[in-house]
């Protein structure tokens, strides 16, 4: 007969494990009661037209439509007056760039200011005015939605042929779409036309590390571990906010976006995965730029929270992958 030392270890491990997977299930079910559904792609009236360079409203065109541009530039900006600037001055300087070296070359910038509270609105149409609605547009959002949120109804407004994702921020080097581009290229043969390339910042984390604390540090690395076992794995940088998008793959993965805030990458990028859209990842040139919206500990806290409920509420069925569909 065992010891009963020995006895008393089963026990207690086996009690450890029936709680353990009664906590899972649990939280599963709390999951699965307390899923949205798909949050609508609705339009309040005023989301459905953008101002011209003359003042007067222009209904929006949908994802659905044809495309009639080569690129789509799609930038979520939330209280951003001060930071776009910078950004827009970069990218539209070298778009009108290339387009002079490439008159086949066409593109949009639309910027779709989050329910900001400054003028982010206002400094977004000077550009608007200056090289005309056809190249830029402003999507005012009539509250905040998220950055996700933002994204969304930016990419169901584009006329791109391609959608690129960038931050208001300019913390990326904007002519760095070119190995986007090419590492877009070498997914083909694209199946159904959809393929994703993602700015990477992985190649610079040892430089990272050195300038945060270990507090932050650490917080990194359990965010990169939640993500690579929950959800998303190939993938180093899920976050980097410059991703490239062929339109089907915007239009297939956007329509089951459901998280409207910080994580929707991840979401995004796991509904890609799930769909065997195939995706590349490019390292590209990037710097910290002063006025983040994160809050280092909140933010990926709740982060971290989606994360669980995307792969909990995936799996027990109370989210789906949706059809493409369209903006109402």
């Amino acid at each position: 007969m065992a010891p009963l030392s020995l006895q008393l270890a089963v026990l207690y491990a086996a009690l450890g494990a029936a709680l353990a997977a009664a906590a899972l299930i649990l939280v599963s079910l709390v999951a699965f009661v307390t899923a949205r559904d798909m949050p609508p792609l609705h339009r309040h009236e005023g989301e459905r037209f953008f101002l011209n360079a003359r003042g007067r409203k222009e209904a929006l065109p949908g994802l659905g439509d044809p495309p009639t541009k080569r690129l789509s530039v799609v930038v979520p900006a939330y209280n951003e007056e001060k930071r776009l600037p910078v950004m827009m001055d970069e990218a539209l300087g070298y778009l009108e760039e290339r387009q002079r070296r490439d008159p086949t070359f066409s593109y949009e910038v639309i910027v779709v200011d989050d329910g900001s509270r400054d003028q982010t609105s206002k400094v977004a149409f000077e550009y608007c005015q200056t090289h005309g609605s056809d190249k830029v547009r402003v999507v005012t959002l009539a509250k905040n939605r998220g950055k996700g949120g933002a994204v969304k109804m930016g990419v169901f407004s584009s006329r791109g042929e391609r959608v690129l994702m960038a931050d208001a921020d300019g913390a990326t080097r904007f002519a760095d779409v070119e190995k986007l581009e090419k590492g877009l290229e070498g997914l083909r043969p694209w199946p159904d036309r959809m393929a994703i390339a993602c700015g990477s910042r992985a190649h610079l984390q040892e430089e990272s590390i050195a300038q945060r604390s270990y507090f932050r540090t650490l917080l990194m690395y359990g965010f990169h571990f939640l993500v690579w076992f929950l959800c998303v794995r190939g993938v180093r940088d899920t976050q980097c906010g410059f991703k490239l998008l062929t339109r089907e793959a915007a239009s297939r993965t956007f329509s089951s976006l459901h998280v409207e805030r910080w994580a929707f990458d991840v979401e995004l990028l796991y509904i890609a995965q799930r769909l065997r859209i195939p995706i590349a990842e490019v390292a590209v040139a990037w710097t910290e730029v002063e006025g983040s919206k994160l809050v280092p500990f909140w933010s990926w806290l709740q982060m971290g929270k989606d994360l669980l409920l995307i792969r909990l509420r995936y799996m027990t069925g109370a989210w789906r992958l949706a059809r493409a569909g369209k903006a109402e």
